[in-house]
């Protein structure tokens, strides 16, 4: 299964899947990869601040919807024991991600609360969060 259908069949990524749908990310996402989604649940999407989803689904959004996620993923496949503390990896959106590995692994200070869910184009690292890029 490729990291769309492996985030499906979870359970817990509806919104996630959703999102990726409306900004027409799902072609890329089951490409060939490698990637790394650090992947937030449902959960993580409903701590944002009330109507957050709703309105970035609006399709006049997507642009902004498809940074946001864009800025959840990483090029190539990096396992957490390939993970160090201070990396900076850039995402698929252009920007830098901060990790953080002492005392657990974070994500711009997000929570990875489950780490290596390997897909056949990838992995998945469960943040607790979303993460919003600066741009």
């Amino acid at each position: 299964m490729d990291i769309v259908d492996t985030a499906v069949s979870a359970g817990n990524f509806t919104t996630l899947v959703a999102a990726v749908k409306a900004a027409d990310l799902v072609e890329t996402l089951k490409g060939a990869g490698p990637f790394t989604v650090f992947a937030p649940t449902d959960a993580a999407f409903e701590a944002l601040p009330a109507g957050t989803i709703d309105d970035l689904l609006k399709p006049e959004n997507k642009a902004k919807l498809a940074s946001i996620l864009t800025y959840h993923v990483v090029a190539g496949k990096v396992m957490s024991t390939d993970l160090s503390d201070g990396m900076t990896p850039d995402t698929v959106n252009g920007e830098t991600i901060t990790i953080k590995t002492e005392g657990g692994v974070t994500i711009n200070g997000t929570t990875v609360s489950t780490a290596d869910i390997e897909a056949d184009n990838g992995v998945i690292h469960v943040v607790d969060a979303v993460l919003m890029p600066k741009g």
